[in-house]
């Protein structure tokens, strides 16, 4: 039976200047643009403990999960060091929102876009004594 298997894709229009927006992800989040300007996420770069996975979820119409953003999905982005990406963010003059909070598959932070996307940043992390806050 024909099935969904992962994300190939994730596709934003820019409310704003695409390029600068593009630069800031870059800047800020180390999207590493290919020459026809989108960037690609390999699993074999991903060195967590889980393995690789994507979450797919659906949230209530009434749902303050995405706020302050009014758009209708956020998107969560793996990141190898969270330590290190909160001292990026902090050295590049970019909010935190939120967190970093910690729960039993990893840390949480959430920032928002220039175009006012909120983003949420996750450490994939095996909830042992190593890892707990």
């Amino acid at each position: 039976m024909a099935r969904i298997t992962g994300i190939g894709g994730v596709f934003l229009r820019a409310k704003s200047d695409e390029k600068a927006l593009a630069a800031w992800y870059e800047k800020h989040l180390g999207l590493q643009p290919e020459s026809w300007g989108g960037a690609i996420l390999r699993w074999q770069h991903d060195k967590a403990e889980d393995g690789g996975a994507t979450v797919w979820h659906l949230a209530s119409k009434d749902s303050e999960w995405f706020a302050p953003s009014t758009g209708s999905f956020m998107i969560n982005y793996r990141v190898d060091d969270m330590d290190g990406m909160m001292q990026r963010l902090k050295e590049g003059g970019v909010p935190i929102l939120k967190g970093p909070e910690y729960a039993e598959n990893g840390a949480f932070l959430w920032i928002v876009d220039p175009d006012g996307n909120k983003v949420e940043l996750w450490e994939p992390k095996i909830w042992d004594d190593k890892n707990k806050r």
